[in-house]
């Protein structure tokens, strides 16, 4: 586990994001942590937040020109990533997001900031079903630019529908990877170190039967 995911779990924990109990998804399944993205809701948290994602992204080492952000919730997080890339790793990149509803007046059309070019990496907080994604690869695809990756705050590393994960499934239909600030596989990691805020046995008995193959 790299020291920055360490301090991610550190940082999701204190914000209250990230919580350790009985939680019933909307999958129905009971899960021993949750993880509400939407509680990044501060200025502090939010600078914060980004310097996860840049760093992440930065790591992978996924070659890219620009990001996109899906409303809403990727809105804040692409900018966020952007203001870190630029200045934590030196990286002035261009990012665009969407409207939910066509504006037919002034500029018009869908897409907010920078023209979608290049290899474009999408900035989200989770996957789910892979529908946000796959929204945002028509976005990307229709201006003729092309999908580079997918980046995400936490891989739950839990089965969809089938066997494999939401986020193998979006690597295997789009053919790029996802790239996650961190995974169960380090929470779990995280937890045997610190066992403060919860037991890993609970994570990993629910990873046991839950996760992805």
């Amino acid at each position: 586990m790299e020291a920055y995911q360490r301090e991610f779990f550190e940082f999701a924990i204190g914000s209250g994001v990230l919580k350790f109990g009985q939680f019933t998804l909307k999958s129905g399944r009971n899960s021993p942590y949750f993880f509400n993205a939407g509680l990044f809701n501060s200025g502090q948290r939010l600078r914060r937040l980004g310097g996860f994602y840049a760093a992440a992204l930065v790591r992978s080492g996924v070659a890219f020109d620009m990001l996109f952000g899906p409303a809403y919730k990727g809105i804040p997080l692409v900018a966020a990533t952007a203001i870190a890339l630029a200045g934590e790793h030196g990286r002035d990149v261009p990012f665009a997001f969407d409207r939910k509803e066509a504006k037919d007046h002034g500029e018009g059309g869908v897409i907010v900031g920078a023209p979608l070019a290049g290899r474009v990496v999408v900035v989200d907080d989770v996957i789910s079903s892979g529908l946000s994604v796959q929204h945002s690869a028509d976005l990307i695809g229709a201006a003729g630019a092309d999908l580079a990756a997918v980046l995400v705050a936490l891989d739950r590393q839990e089965r969809g529908q089938g066997e494999r994960s939401a986020v193998a499934e979006v690597t295997a239909r789009h053919g790029v990877p996802v790239i996650a600030v961190a995974g169960l596989e380090q929470l779990v990691q995280f937890l045997e170190e610190d066992s403060q805020h919860a037991p890993a046995a609970d994570i990993r008995a629910y990873r046991a039967r839950y996760g992805a193959s």
